[in-house]
């Protein structure tokens, strides 16, 4: 694993704490499934 794919995956479990802490789970829950739609949409038609 990269050191920029290890530093990615730690940061994005220190975002789900803070959301966890601030009540905002499923905002971010909603976010990031819309984020990964997006992406294999533009995968789809870019890729």
């Amino acid at each position: 694993m990269s050191l920029k794919s290890t530093i990615y995956k730690m940061l994005r479990i220190s975002n789900d704490i803070n959301a966890i802490k601030k009540g905002k789970v499923t905002r971010r829950i909603g976010r990031r499934a819309a984020g990964k739609a997006t992406g294999k949409l533009f995968k789809k038609i870019f890729g």
